[in-house]
């Protein structure tokens, strides 16, 4: 880890802004950077060799983590559009105790449709927003990518919730604030959650990313949920990102990571709580070109019972359009603890006290509202 030390030694250089803390500096870092340069050799790549890395005082050391691999049959590992167990690899940061066509199509098509919530609801009607997949394929299909055009509705899209919807304004969750969690989602993380030690999680509520080339999410930390216990868990399509690994503390340097397609995160025990942010999504080095690991559907001989479903042609064309510059993060998260109910909604002068700090958003840099200070709550 070498590289990384050097890095890191490189921020040090830079003239920090007033009330800038260690996190703030290395986001800002890597959000200025430029893809392709030395900037980027301290940021962890899992899809290469991690033989021995992190000899440098204070550089963090990849290890191979172990799976729980018998409570996942490979039979369910497909079902989800899984690889075998067999092949499934895991990896952890020393110091902190598929196939995708399906779960992108479904992001884009399904999940972003009423009931779910979208960031587009506060600014159209529910009948503008019904099926955004409908208003904008033909446009993804036959336009040519360029920034000038003008961005479909499916490209404005920011974030969607799933399950318990997540109050942005209050930073809860809450009974009445819900509708059926997707039977095919759920069914994927409660693989993923047993396979890493975690039987019997349950998938309650959902926030979907949409990045695009210039998009950020800002520093934070996951909460809002009652259940600390159980894991988080987060799923990447499309095109690579940066993401930092902080500690409780603001002031404790992040630990840079690449986030690429069909990667998984799972954020459980000391880290559930761990400061983290997106500075920055990273366009293909060959140009308007997906990772090599989209380029394969789904095998024919899917299990009879497979909840993933083979995507068209047709479909995966505005997919593949979308994703050229874009990437899609699933989150999954259980918010209450077995037998645990929301607690009484609380009055009208804690809400005040509750919604004073803001909250934290994916941003980008056209859009016209600059958040100047992010709350440390997702």
């Amino acid at each position: 880890m070498g590289k990384m030390a050097a890095a890191v030694g490189s921020v040090a250089t830079l003239a920090a802004e007033p009330g800038e803390d260690a996190f703030r500096k290395l986001f800002r870092f890597y959000r200025q950077s430029r893809p392709g340069t030395a900037d980027l050799g301290g940021v962890i790549d899992f899809s290469v060799s991690h033989a021995a890395r992190g000899t440098g005082p204070g550089a963090p050391k990849v290890v191979k983590s172990q799976l729980n691999l018998s409570s996942v049959s490979d039979h369910d590992a497909l079902r989800a559009g899984l690889q075998p167990v067999s092949k499934w690899q895991a990896y952890g940061l020393q110091g902190y105790p598929g196939y995708q066509w399906h779960w992108v199509k479904q992001c884009l098509k399904l999940y972003s449709r009423k009931p779910n919530v979208c960031n587009l609801d506060k600014h159209m009607t529910k009948e503008e927003t019904q099926d955004l997949w409908e208003q904008s394929k033909e446009f993804l299909r036959c336009k040519e990518v360029n920034k000038r055009r003008p961005r479909s509705l499916l490209e404005k899209l920011r974030w969607v919730t799933l399950g318990y919807h997540y109050n942005w304004d209050s930073k809860r969750y809450s009974a009445d604030h819900y509708t059926p969690f997707p039977s095919d989602l759920a069914f994927l993380s409660e693989q993923v959650a047993a396979a890493c030690g975690f039987q019997g999680f349950r998938a309650e509520a959902g926030i979907l990313n949409y990045y695009r080339l210039d998009s950020t999410l800002g520093i934070h930390v996951d909460r809002s949920e009652l259940d600390h216990s159980r894991p988080l868990l987060s799923f990447s399509f499309g095109q690579s990102a940066i993401f930092l690994l902080g500690g409780l503390k603001r002031d404790e340097a992040p630990t840079p990571m690449f986030m690429h397609s069909g990667d998984i995160m799972v954020m459980s025990g000391f880290s559930r709580l761990l400061n983290h942010a997106v500075p920055r999504v990273l366009p293909s080095a060959e140009g308007d070109s997906l990772p090599g690991c989209l380029g394969a559907p789904l095998p024919a001989d899917l299990p009879r019972d497979s909840v993933v479903e083979p995507c068209s042609l047709e479909d995966w064309q505005v997919c593949a359009s979308y994703l050229k510059t874009a990437r899609v993060n699933m989150t999954v998260r259980q918010v209450l603890a077995v037998g645990q109910d929301f607690p009484l909604e609380p009055t009208e002068e804690n809400k005040r006290d509750i919604t004073a700090e803001g909250s934290c958003h994916l941003d980008d840099d056209n859009s016209q509202v600059k958040r100047a200070r992010l709350s440390p709550d997702y």
